[in-house]
């Protein structure tokens, strides 16, 4: 698929970049005039950043030691465990890991066939937070549908069937609400078990997983995504007027909460520590792959981008903190225990950046906040233009920043990339380390650092 290019042409790299942003003043220009103080900085950071593969390899330490990283696993409490030793290593300051209750959900074993016209083992994890099938499995009759809508003019022909929603990708917002929604619309009907066209772009047979959420008005039935080409071959061999019967085993199971933590390593601001610029990402992972995409690469950029301010003493006026968040795929209670944990000085995040869409070629970063905000930020981009990584794009957050940014009104910004490639590896079994490239990595490093840099050592706050 994608491969591993240590390109050493990352030192070459470093200068040039480095000369851009340090030269990218012109005459006339209408940049700001605090901006000039800070090419210097700038381009050093992004030298810093191209001129090894260190992320990648620390990126490669986490995902090969400890592999996926579900909350309430054992893996997760290990990466845990590292993560604040090696940024107590780093030197950076205030590490900590904050306590945080988390869902503790267990695949277990699972396999679904199709038993009937013919017999064929379908590929599918089960979804996330789904409750199991009694321990013989359930074997039904079953329905593929295309829509909602379909699935509703069927109505109680449904009863006691399995429900195959074969929904096209038309991109993540349209299509996860069937994962998210499907089991208990399904259940409406009296369906007794739901699988589900997987929520993402083909990958040579490769399911998706993801987490579903129960209405609480409805039966909890087992839940499960298929490989797209399974969906399409039912729909086919239903559309050819033959019933479908399909067996489904999983042993899925939700434990009681177990204990985890919010990583967080800060560079203290000389001036004015109590105002803060948050660096975010998850540090847990669906429990296939090794969560190398979503989100390893993002916690390893945030982290080495404040590493890199500690190493080139570059001290700012405000407090730079990097927050490695547990549980975003499945309960959100790592940003929802940042947020009340912190709900007295949320008034004193300045801006909160979240990156969580893989740590492929950067673009810039999506923006929300003031008219004011924006120009400074679009000034401070200016300087990621020879790294190709100085758009500002019209809205940007993120899930494990967004409990805070909601209830303190923080500025926030999301790390845009080249995505071309997420949506195939995204919660699947082929989000390993190999599939991003070091150069890549290297340039979000040294995109977060330079904004989350500038930001926090701006004359003024953010958006005055």
């Amino acid at each position: 698929m994608v491969r591993v290019r240590m390109r050493l042409p990352l030192v070459a790299a470093a200068v040039v970049a480095g000369a851009v942003a340090a030269g990218s003043a012109q005459p006339g220009s209408s940049a700001p005039a605090w901006l000039d103080a800070y090419r210097e900085p700038a381009s050093r950071l992004v030298g810093a950043a191209l001129g090894d593969t260190a992320a990648w390899t620390r990126l490669a330490e986490l995902t090969d030691t400890f592999g996926h990283r579900l909350a309430g696993s054992k893996a997760l409490d290990d990466a845990i465990a590292w993560a604040i030793a090696g940024m107590t290593r780093d030197g950076l300051e205030n590490v900590r890991g904050e306590q945080v209750m988390v869902p503790h959900w267990v695949r277990g074993r699972e396999a679904a066939e199709l038993v009937a016209p013919v017999r064929h083992p379908l590929v599918m994890l089960g979804l996330g937070n789904s409750v199991g099938t009694p321990p013989d499995g359930i074997e039904a009759e079953a329905v593929v549908v295309r829509s909602f809508e379909e699935l509703d003019a069927r109505g109680t022909a449904l009863k006691g069937k399995i429900v195959v929603y074969n929904v096209p990708w038309t991109g993540y917002g349209p299509t996860v609400q069937y994962r998210s929604s499907g089991a208990s619309r399904a259940a409406a009907h009296g369906a007794v078990g739901m699988l589900l066209r997987s929520v993402g772009q083909p990958g040579l047979r490769t399911p998706h997983t993801g987490a579903l959420t129960y209405a609480p008005d409805q039966p909890k039935i087992p839940a499960a995504a298929i490989a797209n080409e399974d969906a399409d071959r039912l729909q086919r061999l239903q559309d050819r007027g033959l019933t479908l019967v399909v067996r489904l085993t999983m042993e899925a199971r939700m434990l009681p909460d177990a204990e985890s933590a919010n990583v967080v390593g800060e560079i203290v601001g000389r001036e004015r520590p109590e105002e803060i610029v948050v660096l975010g990402c998850h540090l847990d992972s669906w429990d296939v792959g090794t969560g190398a995409t979503d989100d390893g690469g993002g916690c390893i950029a945030s982290w080495e981008a404040v590493r890199l301010m500690k190493t080139l003493g570059l001290r700012p006026r405000r407090t730079v903190r990097a927050v490695l968040f547990t549980n975003e795929e499945n309960g959100l209670r790592g940003g929802l225990a940042y947020r009340d944990r912190h709900s007295a000085e949320l008034a004193n995040h300045v801006l909160m950046i979240e990156t969580d869409g893989g740590v492929f070629r950067p673009l810039g970063f999506g923006f929300s906040g003031n008219d004011s905000a924006r120009a400074s930020v679009k000034a401070i981009a200016s300087l990621l233009a020879g790294i190709g990584a100085s758009r500002i794009g019209a809205s940007g957050g993120g899930a494990d920043i967004g409990p805070s940014v909601q209830a303190g009104k923080v500025p926030s910004m999301s790390l845009d990339v080249d995505g071309s490639l997420y949506f195939t590896l995204h919660h699947t079994e082929a989000d390993t380390v190999d599939k991003i490239d070091p150069t890549d990595i290297a340039r979000c490093v040294a995109a977060l650092a330079v904004m989350g840099y500038v930001v926090a050592d701006l004359p003024m706050r953010l958006g005055q």
